[in-house]
C-alpha cells in the first residue's frame, strides 16, 4: 500500500515529435493536489485505488476501513499490508481494522515497496497534459485507475519481486 500525490502542476515526459521539430506541452504551474491511495497484491496483480483530497490520519483510517470491508478482512481472512513509515501510518490514533496487519518498511527504502512501482502506470495518461481543473484531472485519473484494476498481469509484472513472499492458503 502506498500514496501518490498528483496535481495541476503538469507531469512532463518524453513524447514523439516530428523530426527536426521540438514538441510543445502546455505548462501552467498551479498547486492544487489530489492523492491516490493504492493497494496491490504482487503475487496476483490485483490492485485497488482510492482518490482523496489529502493524506492524513482521518483519510487513511477511512481508506483502511473501506479496504478491509471490500476485501473481506476479518476473522476468516487476514491481510498483511506493507507500508512506509509516514506519520499517518504509524500514529497511535490509527485503529487497524480486524484482519489487517501493518508491516513497516525501513526508512528511505522505496525500492522495497511494490506499490511504489504503480505510479508509472497511474501517471501514463496524465503525462504532457494540461488540466484546467482538479475535477478534470480526477476524471482522467479515475478512469485510469479503473482500467488498472483489471490489468492483473501488467501490475504483477511490475510489483512481484523475485524475493517477495508467496501467498499460501
Amino acid at each position: 500500500m502506498d500514496e501518490h500525490r498528483l496535481g495541476l502542476k503538469p507531469i512532463v515526459g518524453k513524447m514523439w515529435a516530428e523530426r527536426g521539430k521540438a514538441p510543445t506541452v502546455a505548462v501552467e504551474h498551479r498547486y492544487a493536489w489530489l492523492y491516490v491511495y493504492a493497494f496491490v497484491c504482487p503475487q496476483t496483480g490485483e490492485s485497488q485505488y482510492w482518490l482523496a483530497p489529502s493524506v492524513n490520519t482521518l483519510v487513511f483510517q477511512a481508506v483502511l476501513d473501506r479496504f478491509a470491508h471490500d476485501t473481506g478482512a476479518g476473522q476468516r481472512r487476514e491481510i498483511v499490508l506493507v507500508l512506509d513509515g509516514a506519520g499517518w501510518h504509524t500514529t497511535p490514533r490509527l485503529t487497524c481494522p480486524e484482519g489487517l496487519y501493518l508491516i513497516f518498511l525501513p526508512p528511505y527504502s522505496p525500492e522495497l515497496q511494490p506499490a511504489e512501482r504503480l505510479w508509472s502506470l497511474t501517471d501514463m495518461p496524465l503525462r504532457n497534459c494540461h488540466f484546467p481543473t482538479l475535477d478534470a484531472l480526477t476524471e482522467r485519473l479515475a478512469a485510469q485507475c479503473r482500467w488498472l484494476e483489471g490489468q492483473y498481469e501488467r501490475v504483477r509484472s511490475l510489483t512481484f519481486f523475485h524475493w517477495w513472499p508467496r501467498i499460501t492458503d
